[in-house]
């Protein structure tokens, strides 16, 4: 986890409280599926939701998998930019080119005292997986929020694969398999929900592993979806609200067609 800096830490605070004030109460169902030891929970990102919804209001003490860029001042606006903005109309995105240099304080600042681990996707990757070690053995849990840019389905995107690696680690230093939890949240509705845990097998090829708990995670997490009223789904891609589906998109396809629209 990144360095705390004292000075920055009331700064943090005053925006975690005052994000509090207006962000929805978020009711939190299937607590009963925690496991008793610090289990990894992987969610939907629903872009800026899932990792707000998990600072305020997760059951648990926990980490949060933070991309590391989000923490260093000078490398904020090319990440902001890219990752919530572009694909913005051609013709207001010198406005947020502008935004993501606006922020970059704020976020470095931010992230930099928040209950987070920082993600790198280049050889320092090994520091992220031992911190995350680190938390569990420690007795915290750590959320995941592992999606990409290539839908899976209409609840979920496709994930990226490599956090499951941790539990490789975690088993050879504890000895202990890895309990992964699908959490889904439904931002529309104000809800968190948490599925029945998976648990890492080191006799299981690990390739094999690898793509069985990714995938009994998204399925979890759609299954999660598909359980609740209907609602409309927040992506994890920045798209306008107009291209969001539903958790039920053939009922919705139907009682249309039944109602001759």
């Amino acid at each position: 986890m990144a360095k705390e800096s004292s000075h920055c830490r009331p700064f943090f605070l005053f925006v975690r409280k005052a994000v509090q004030l207006v962000y929805p109460k978020i009711k939190v169902f299937g607590t009963e599926n925690l496991p008793e030891e610090a289990c990894i929970a992987v969610g939907n990102h629903s872009q800026m939701h899932g990792p707000i919804a998990a600072e305020l209001y997760y059951p648990r003490p926990r980490l949060t998998w933070c991309i590391a860029q989000m923490q260093v001042l000078k490398e904020v606006p090319a990440y902001a930019y890219q990752d919530f903005w572009s694909g913005k109309p051609k013709w207001c995105r010198w406005f947020f080119k502008i935004m993501s240099y606006v922020i970059a304080p704020i976020s470095s600042s931010v992230f930099n005292n928040a209950a987070v681990i920082p993600v790198y996707h280049d050889n320092r990757v090994i520091t992220t997986f031992k911190l995350t070690v680190k938390a569990l053995e420690n007795g915290q849990d750590v959320i995941i929020f592992p999606e990409k840019l290539e839908k899976r389905n209409h609840i979920v995107y496709q994930f990226q694969e490599n956090f499951v690696d941790v539990a490789k680690l975690y088993y050879k230093r504890t000895g202990k398999k890895a309990a992964f939890v699908p959490m889904y949240l439904a931002p529309r509705l104000h809800e968190l929900h948490f599925g029945k845990p998976v648990y890492f097998d080191p006799d299981t090829p690990f390739a094999e592993e690898r793509e069985r708990i990714c995938d009994a995670m998204a399925e979890g997490i759609t299954e999660l979806a598909d359980s609740l009223p209907l609602h409309t789904v927040v992506p994890y891609e920045n798209l306008s609200p107009r291209q969001y589906h539903t958790n039920k998109p053939r009922e919705v396809t139907v009682s249309h067609e039944e109602a001759g629209c």
